[in-house]
């Protein structure tokens, strides 16, 4: 299944099993669960036009862009930062935009309502909005890697040989 599959369809445990074994990638298949969550549940809540599975939606995503600074804090590989935009309005005060550059794929960002941890972003936004093809094809990448895929099919031939 690709990561494109996975972002588009409901079932939880579909998604799950993805992130699972997106997460024994080490930091880039972490980073690629949160990115990943993050855009599908910013994607999903703006389905919603009110009501408490907007606010879920919205809820989890801080979350996950929490977990994008936890793992991206200490490390010197990957640009990223916050950055205030006072042309995007929470109420009436400016949100906050958490970037990310991932090498080869491209940047991608979210609007906050609130700034969490991390570094003032030293860039500016690329004028795209590709977040969510960047984030699909860096966990493609990752997923159908060959040495992932091999890996995979050996759990699977063991699996079935008991």
């Amino acid at each position: 299944m690709t990561a494109l599959e996975v972002f588009n369809q409901n079932d939880g445990e579909v998604t799950k099993s993805f992130y699972a074994e997106l997460n024994t990638y080490g930091f880039a298949g972490q980073l690629g669960v949160a990115l990943f969550r993050a855009q599908k549940r910013s994607s999903r809540a703006k389905d919603y036009h009110r009501g408490k599975w907007r606010r879920a939606a919205y809820d989890v995503k801080e979350w996950s862009l929490s977990e994008v600074s936890r793992i991206l804090s200490g490390q010197n590989v990957i640009s990223w930062g916050w950055k205030q935009d006072p042309d995007v309005l929470f109420g009436e005060e400016p949100s906050h935009v958490l970037y990310v550059d991932l090498p080869g794929f491209g940047q991608c960002s979210f609007h906050s309502p609130t700034r969490g941890s991390g570094p003032d972003y030293q860039g500016e936004w690329d004028g795209q909005h590709n977040s969510a093809a960047h984030i699909i094809q860096w966990c493609d990448a990752l997923y159908l890697h060959p040495v992932n895929h091999q890996r995979r099919a050996q759990a699977k031939a063991r699996r079935a040989a008991i």
